[in-house]
This record gives structure tokens, sequence and C-alpha cells, in this order.
């Protein structure tokens, strides 16, 4: 996934250089983004968390050729997609006057969304699947590493006037559609993905439960993408595509802090999943609170290094300087990452647990909190509103899911390790900022770099943070000899 990233900051770095593509051009891409999340959450009807969900029961009851899960969750998939479509088609005069005047760009691309959006579900669809296999490192090198390089290419065609942007944009559109095809060719390979079309006794058995299970976790499915999503529409319709690409910029540099916890909610899914249904409370408790200290840690190094050094990165590779207006987006966009990383993966628990219910009210309490906040925080102070709505909203969605796992269960992912984390972290942060905050250059980037890094590596090492750093580097100490 970092590898992902890098070719990420690469694509990044090309789409926001000066005497490259517009803020507004690279607005719509990321409206593209947060469109397309929003069609395929609604056409996905509930379905992506059944799959990984309800696998153990198949696996263990049925044989591998007759497991029907995967069949129904993709044709229900695509009956909801064409439902959304019709309703996407219907519905495109409102979308006309909404963003004519302040967004153009996303009328002209208008049903250019869609097959961006069909391609995302599909996928999306097959990841779960993947989630419950356990082979999270083929979909997470897929959708981080070789979409992020196909879009490499896409982008060096532009760079280079080779393509043009109408084209770049169509090319764009199917970016999902290429790594589907890619996943699917892969399952079949290793002769895991099996379409069988008829209703199996485990699914006539689980039938009401899977329908309950999926309409109440749909309905919480669009609650948390339209909270997680809706800053593109406000901005674009209250400024224009240019904010939302400033924001962009942003929300790309914060959401590095969120690289690992992807990674772990992907692989943990299956393993709780399990854990649950062989009632393994201890070991749930363990994975909460190691993912916890964990992913706190990275968290707050990678946040540190980029706040120490996004103003003079800007001016050395040659950012646009529209751009500069984002600097105190990514500082308080990257608190709320660490909020929500700090707290472990409180998420999976609950969505893999008998209370899964318990996850569709937290989705309408962060729904019920952001959407006004973002509303009247972006009208009256544009994109740093946005960032504090989002830092609100997540405080509070994570103290409920707190609450609720420490007062049903009995779990928590604090000790005192996560106080002396931050406390390293700000002690770090701190000495470098104060001693070489005024070296320019790459030579300033590099020795910050190093410093904060090396003051955070040994000091987790020498307080005995996290039992995986310990095991982490004897394990590189024995390669190297």
């Amino acid at each position: 996934m970092y590898a992902g990233f890098l070719v990420g900051a690469l694509n990044t770095y090309f789409y926001v250089k000066n005497g490259s593509f517009t803020p507004e051009q690279f607005g719509l891409t990321r409206v593209f983004f947060d469109f397309g999340q929003n069609i395929y959450m609604f056409a996905s009807l509930g379905v992506i968390p059944i799959v990984y969900k309800f696998y153990p029961y198949y696996k263990d009851n049925l044989e591998e050729q007759k497991i029907d899960l995967i069949t129904w969750a993709m044709v229900t998939a695509l009956i909801g997609f064409l439902l959304v479509a019709l309703s996407g088609w219907y519905f495109e005069p409102l979308m006309v006057r909404k963003y004519t005047r302040t967004s153009k760009l996303i009328i002209d691309f208008y049903f250019w969304i869609y097959p961006f959006a069909l391609g995302m579900l599909l996928f999306s669809v097959m990841e779960g699947f993947c989630w419950a296999l356990q082979k999270t490192i083929v979909t997470n090198f897929l959708k981080e590493t070789v979409m992020r390089s196909i879009t490499t290419i896409f982008i060096l065609l532009y760079y280079f006037k080779i393509i043009s942007f109408i084209t770049f944009i169509h090319l764009f559109s199917f970016l999902y559609l290429f790594i589907f095809l890619f996943l699917v060719i892969y399952l079949r390979y290793i002769h895991q993905l099996h379409f069988v079309f008829i209703v199996s006794r485990v699914t006539q058995k689980f039938r009401k439960k899977i329908f309950a299970m999926q309409w109440l976790v749909f309905a919480g499915s669009i609650i948390a993408t339209l909270a997680a999503t809706l800053d593109s529409f406000i901005i674009a319709g209250f400024q224009n595509l240019a904010a939302v690409g400033v924001f962009g910029l942003a929300l790309y540099a914060a959401n590095l802090i969120q690289v690992p916890q992807r990674s772990i909610q992907s692989i943990a899914a299956g393993v709780i999943s399990r854990a649950w249904k062989d009632k393994k409370l201890d070991e749930i408790q363990r994975i909460y609170q190691r993912s916890s200290i964990n992913l706190l840690l990275v968290g707050l190094f990678i946040l540190g290094n980029i706040w120490l050094n996004a103003k003079q990165g800007m001016e050395v590779i040659h950012i646009q300087k529209a751009y500069a207006a984002g600097l105190s987006v990514i500082v308080v966009l990257g608190l709320s990452r660490i909020i929500d990383a700090g707290t472990g993966i409180n998420g999976v628990i609950i969505a893999t647990s008998n209370f899964w219910r318990f996850d569709f009210l937290c989705g309408v309490i962060l729904l019920a909190c952001r959407l006004p906040l973002a509303w009247i925080l972006i009208k009256n102070y544009g994109i740093i509103g946005s960032a504090f709505s989002d830092l609100a909203a997540m405080v509070l969605y994570n103290l409920i899911r707190y609450w609720f796992l420490k007062k049903r269960f009995n779990m928590q992912p604090f000790s005192v390790k996560t106080i002396y984390a931050i406390l390293l972290a700000t002690l770090a942060y701190t000495l470098c900022y104060i001693a070489l905050n005024d070296l320019p250059g790459w030579l300033g980037i590099t020795i910050r770099t190093s410093l904060f890094s090396a003051l955070m590596l040994l000091g987790s090492l020498y307080l005995k943070l996290t039992p995986d750093a310990a095991q982490l580097y004897h394990h590189w100490l024995k390669r190297a000899s």
C-alpha cells in the first residue's frame, strides 16, 4: 500500500505542479472519486459487508464449488447500479442547475462518472469476497498500486500533450473496471471464484438474517459515505472546482495517515469475523488494543513528518501557489485521522458482531453532526471549515463507538502507552521545529525528517510502546545478518 502511495504521490505531483493540470481539472478527478463512491454505495444495496460477515458459515457448511454467496452479491449489485444509473439520468437537470455556474466541468463529464462508479462497485464486491478469503494483499496491491500506476500512464500522456484532457477523463473513467478484470482473472486462476446460480441450503437458512443485516448495513454505509464525501459537493457548490482541488491535495496528504489503518482493517475483517463466530473475545480484545497503539504510533510518525516539511516541500517541488491555501487544512484533517486511527479497529469489531445494528446508529449520528456543521462552516470559512467539521464529527463518532465496546464487552483500546506515544511525538516534533525549522530546501527537509523519524523509532523501542516494534527490529537484524 505504501508503494502505491509513492506512485500516488508522483501522480499528485504531476496533477499540481506548475504547467500541468489546472486546480479545476484536478478538482474534477477528486469529484469523480467522491461522486463515484456515493453511486457505488447506493448501488451496492449493502451486500459487501454481507459477503465477509457470512462467508465463514458458507465455508464451513458447503463445498467450495457450491458456495453461491458471491453470485447473489454480484447480481444484487448490478441491479442496484441499474436503478442508480436511471435515477442519475432522471436528475441530470437538477445537477445542471446546481453546478453550471461554479463547477461547469462536472456537468461536461457528468455521465462519465457512471462507468467509473460501476468499476468501483464491481471491484468492491469482489474485494469483500477477497477479505473473506483473506487474500487482502492482492486487492490492496491492485487498488493502491496497479490502479495508481495505470493513472500515472494516463497523466503522463496528458502532461506531454499526447492526449487531450477530454481523452484523459474518458480513460480515467475506466480505472476501476481495469483492476476488476485483473482481480476476476486472478481468482479464476487460483480456482476461488465460482458463479453458482442454484440457491444453496446455507442461503435458504440465513436469508432472513442476511436481508435484515443487509438493509441496515446499506443505510449505515450510505450515511457513512455521505459523511465522508460531502465536502466536495458543498465546496463545489459554494466555491468552485479549484477550491475542491486545493482541498483534495490537503486531503491526500492527511490520508497518508490512513494507509496502515486501511490495510489492517482489510486484514482484520475476516479474522475478527471468525473470532466472533468462535466466541474468542480475548483474541478480539488483543487485536483491538494492538491495532490502537500501532496505528497511533504510525499515524503520529506520518503526521509529524508531513507537518514539519509541508510548506518547504511545496516550494522545492514547485507546486502551484494556489495550493498553499490548504496548508492549515492538512494539520486539522491530520488530527482527525490520528483520532480515528488511535481508537483502533472499533468499526470492524462492531460491524462483524451481532450488534452491527449499532454501527447504523453511529452512522446516523455522524451524518447528523457532519452535514449541518460542514454546510455552515464551509459557507462561512471555506475549506478550513470543512476540516474542522470533519474533526468534530470524528471525535464524537469514535467516542460513541469506544463507549459501546467498553460497556457491552468491556473492551477498550487504550493503555498508559497511549499517553507515552502522544508525549513522544509531541516532544520529537517540538525539538525538530525549534532547532531546524529555518533550514531551507532539500537539506532542511532531509535533516528534519531524519531527526524526527529517529526520535520516534528509537523512543518507541526504548519505551517498549508496542511489542511489534521489537519483533520487527529483531526480524530485520536476523535478515541483515
